[in-house]
């Protein structure tokens, strides 16, 4: 006589599935947990051992270019027109920041002027909304200026023949030179 088959509801087969499934990754964790561990910047840039009688020694941050030669003492604000660079140097003759800049096609004659005015924003010659206005001369009728234009862009190369003075920082270096460079502040033009 045949023996009739057992069967096994479903909640059964459910049970027995999740168990061997919650044992399958508490054993995979517990695996995991005794690896490897690398070290996050270890796959970056993978660096000697250094031995007991050996030293490493760190990477020199790159180098930024030191004050021109005669930019004046004390408190100011160096622009060179051969570097298109500006330092900002504190009352100790410090340079507290350096950056590149864009000149317009009109250059200041190198010399020592002030700051007359500062304008939060305007147009400026070549069209672009600028912001962070610093004027500190004005060479053949064309107002001579540090600014930043508003959406953080390098200009455009002016038209053949166009006339600009301004010359445009990044938009951060705007920011600093502004909160640096009050009314009266030197600006020392070297070539």
């Amino acid at each position: 006589m045949p023996v009739p088959a057992l069967r096994l509801p479903s909640w059964v087969w459910v049970t027995g599935l999740t168990a061997g499934a919650i044992v399958a990754v508490g054993f995979l964790a517990l695996e995991a947990d005794n690896g490897v561990h690398p070290h996050p910047t270890a796959a970056a840039s993978p660096k000697p051992a250094a031995s007991p009688k050996q030293s490493v020694t760190p990477e020199a941050p790159p180098s930024t270019p030191g004050l021109p030669e005669k930019s004046g003492t004390g408190r100011r604000i160096v622009y060179s027109l051969s570097a298109d660079r500006v330092w900002l140097v504190d009352a100790d003759d410090r340079s507290r920041r350096t950056f590149t800049v864009w000149p317009g096609t009109v250059d200041p004659a190198p010399g020592t002027y002030t700051i007359s005015v500062r304008t939060p924003a305007t147009t400026g010659s070549d069209g672009v909304a600028v912001e962070h206005v610093v004027y500190f001369t004005v060479t053949s009728g064309i107002n001579i200026a540090f600014s930043n234009a508003v959406d953080g862009s390098s200009p455009p190369p002016a038209p053949a023949g166009t006339q600009t003075g301004g010359i445009r920082l990044h938009k951060e270096d705007g920011a600093a030179l502004w909160a640096f460079g009050a009314t009266e502040t030197r600006v020392r033009v070297v070539e």
